[in-house]
């Protein structure tokens, strides 16, 4: 039997949030009250948890759409969720041991302003003579082989990796240049970007000048200051 999973009352004045996050996929294991999903508001983030403990059922809203409070964004079977499991898992096994076998062909250990200069020039590493601890690389071995030209006589690492099939690493920009990436703003920001927004087209960016006529006020200074100051002790400003 299947549970619904709905939007917690959000709180006062709250009518609607936006999905954020899945933390739970479906055929996942759930127990109860675990957050299964985080929903973001104009004034807070929560989670919602969830209502008994089963095999996590097929989402009913994508993350980033808009919901209410009361909605049905999924579902949770019963079960131990333990078969759902073994699935992935098992699956996930033969990944896992790709990932190592990579991992141990790298046998050259790069810092990444020698992996930097590498892939700008795109040569390749193992044709490259190191000369720093135990042979490996650095800068200054990448800059003189480059230098050297001998790098024109191999084929750069981009088309290595096209001739085998593989995905040709992505360009590197310059080092003048800083990456940019667009991220989708979370209705709290959105909420502050907006009231920043009518705050300044409010508020009120102006200057005042007052023109004053001051010869009288200055004649009168220059006539009565030296009488003053023997008076009272104190030299007669304009304030006073």
């Amino acid at each position: 039997m299947a549970t619904e999973v709905t939007v917690p009352v959000l709180g006062e004045s709250i009518t609607e949030a936006t999905l954020g996050e899945w933390l739970k996929q479906p055929g996942e294991a759930v127990a109860a009250d675990e957050p299964i999903a985080s929903l973001e508001t104009d004034k807070v983030a929560l989670e919602v948890p969830a209502p008994q403990a089963g095999v996590m059922g097929a989402h009913q809203v994508a993350v980033g759409d808009t919901v209410e409070v009361g909605a049905v964004i999924g579902t949770i079977e019963a079960g131990s969720g333990a078969a759902a499991q073994s699935a992935p898992k098992a699956a996930a096994a033969p990944a896992t041991a790709e990932t190592k076998a990579e991992e141990s062909d790298a046998s050259i250990t790069l810092s990444p302003s020698v992996r930097r200069l590498v892939l700008e020039h795109g040569v390749d590493p193992s044709q490259i003579n190191g000369t720093g601890k135990d042979g490996r690389l650095t800068k200054a071995d990448v800059e003189q082989y480059v230098k050297s030209g001998a790098q024109q006589a191999q084929t750069p690492l981009a088309e290595k990796g096209t001739a085998k099939g593989a995905q040709a690493p992505l360009a590197s920009t310059s080092s003048g240049n800083r990456n940019e990436e667009r991220v989708r703003m979370t209705r709290l920001r959105q909420t502050v970007a907006r009231r920043l927004k009518e705050a300044q087209d409010t508020a009120a960016l102006l200057t005042t000048f007052n023109d004053v006529d001051m010869t009288a006020v200055i004649e009168t200074r220059s006539k009565y200051k030296e009488l003053f100051a023997k008076k009272h002790g104190v030299k007669l400003g304009f304030m006073g």
